[in-house]
């Protein structure tokens, strides 16, 4: 038996106050069955009403958003989703945002430019990153942690902790308030 293909709708709003009314009545208006939605700021990584929408699209499904921007943090984040959406076979459509419609091969198009931005933007802040870590070397900074000196309180608490054996070592990270990676950290200090 052939499945049938889904018109499923997410819409989302940064605030309490904001109102979903005008997305909502789009996505119906468009044939979505089924809409998701937040009312959450799209920077947020918990987004309840996404994750939903997300786990309920299957192969043939159409995900239809009002703008692209109710979907994505960012180009990357969306690109990152929709990216998801064609290995599965989940086509992607904007209702107010043009040519944005993986069903047709303009739309994939466009999609595909997007996404050769994204990999562009990701490129450009990994050259930006490696010339601002070349230069302050160059003025003789060195990135990372200041040293900590074996001398330091907490550093020999630890270490006369961990020889006593009396506690454990998340007791002794508790009565530190440390991490264990820290723990282990301080006990390596030589």
């Amino acid at each position: 038996m052939k499945s049938m293909k889904r018109m499923i709708g997410y819409a989302r709003v940064s605030t309490q106050d904001q109102d979903l009314s005008l997305q909502l009545n789009d996505l119906k208006q468009a044939g979505c069955g089924k809409i998701f939605s937040d009312k959450i700021s799209g920077a947020k990584f918990e987004r309840t009403g996404l994750k939903n929408c997300l786990t309920c699209l299957k192969a043939g499904d159409t995900l239809m958003v009002w703008r692209i921007d109710r979907l994505g943090r960012s180009l990357q984040h969306l690109v990152g989703i929709v990216s998801g959406f064609q290995e599965k076979g989940i086509h992607f459509k904007s209702l107010n945002d043009g040519a944005i419609d993986t069903t047709t091969a303009s739309g994939e198009l466009v999609f595909n430019i997007f996404a050769s931005m994204a990999q562009f933007e990701r490129r450009l802040i990994q050259e930006r990153t490696k010339a601002g870590l070349k230069a302050a070397r160059a003025r003789g900074r060195i990135g990372g942690r200041k040293a900590i000196a074996k001398d330091n309180a907490k550093v020999l608490a630890a270490k006369q902790l961990h020889r006593d054996n009396n506690k454990s070592i998340g007791e002794i990270c508790s009565a530190l308030d440390i991490s264990r990676a820290t723990f282990y950290r301080y006990i390596n200090i030589n």
